[in-house]
């Protein structure tokens, strides 16, 4: 019953045109996945593993894994990245695999970045792992369900030491989903949009204030932001609170273990669209490291984002 519900919910949300796209917490240290003019803008070859369970507690709940490795070229003003994510809901998965290219130009004390994201997804609907109630239904003839489908997208990213802002659009083909084998489904991927920015200030020599926030975009459903206010002590320790817009609120932990390696933990508990009483909040997990510091042998200046 349980698996039903979530897939009527997925069904509702394609038909309604709602967001479609994997929604992470930690977006700030995960921007790849969403901005492919981030490659290369912590000066390193920066490797990012990211897990998401969302709604615990929930029998066939959105989980999603992400991994991404960028890392300038030889030439500093072009970077290069990869990224692979696996989305599941139900009997629903969705996997993508894609390449980003940035090319940088200085621009008043920072750096602008344009991006090229190209790539594929894979969508794969097992509708064995249903139970029906109705043996003769007749929608569940097909047991297992695929489509694959080319996509790329655009992105700008404008960065300094202590602030960036970002624009993209991560997919901009927008495809019909009904051939995956059920002619009466009214199913099409949309086109998402995302604007990004933060910055940090310096509270004292022990203390700093990091305010970020995340606006996402797509027809036919509301403008949901996420707002994340982190406080960082010592430039080691990172603890603040995240809201998402007629969705969630929780809260952020972070630690630098050395230079190199970040780890970032959030739980954050949903109250849209009446699901509050049925999960037990969601869990993200993401691990960052930095293989090189340097650029050209030369120390550079540290990257807060």
């Amino acid at each position: 019953m349980k698996y039903i519900l979530i897939l009527m919910l997925g069904m509702v949300s394609l038909q309604s045109l709602a967001q479609q796209e994997a929604m992470f917490t930690h977006y700030f240290m995960n921007s790849l996945a969403i901005n492919p003019a981030y490659a290369g803008s912590r000066d390193a070859m920066t490797l990012t593993a990211l897990n998401r369970s969302q709604w615990s507690g929930f029998t066939g709940a959105p989980k999603t894994q992400n991994i991404t490795l960028h890392s300038p070229f030889k030439r500093e003003d072009m970077a290069f990245g990869a990224s692979v994510m696996l989305d599941r809901i139900g009997p629903v998965n969705n996997s993508s695999f894609y390449a980003d290219y940035a090319y940088k130009v200085p621009l008043y004390k920072g750096t602008l970045s344009m991006g090229l994201k190209g790539g594929f997804d894979l969508q794969q609907i097992n509708l064995t792992q249903l139970y029906a109630t109705d043996l003769y239904d007749n929608s569940l003839v097909y047991n297992v369900r695929n489509k694959s489908m080319i996509n790329f997208g655009l992105g700008a990213y404008y960065s300094q030491t202590k602030f960036y802002v970002g624009l993209s659009t991560p997919k901009i083909l927008e495809y019909n989903l009904n051939q995956i084998n059920n002619p009466t489904a009214r199913a099409n991927a949309q086109r998402h949009y995302y604007l990004m920015g933060g910055g940090l200030l310096d509270i004292n020599q022990s203390i700093a204030f990091k305010p970020m926030g995340l606006i996402k975009v797509t027809q036919g459903a509301p403008i949901q932001a996420d707002l994340t206010t982190l406080f960082v002590f010592n430039k080691h320790f990172e603890l603040g609170a995240m809201y998402r817009t007629t969705d969630a609120a929780g809260f952020i932990f972070g630690v630098n273990l050395d230079n190199n390696l970040r780890v970032g933990y959030s739980f954050d508990w949903s109250f849209g669209f009446n699901t509050g009483p049925y999960n037990a909040g969601s869990h993200e997990l993401v691990l960052r490291y930095d293989f090189i510091k340097t650029v050209n042998k030369k120390i550079v200046s540290p990257r807060y984002f």
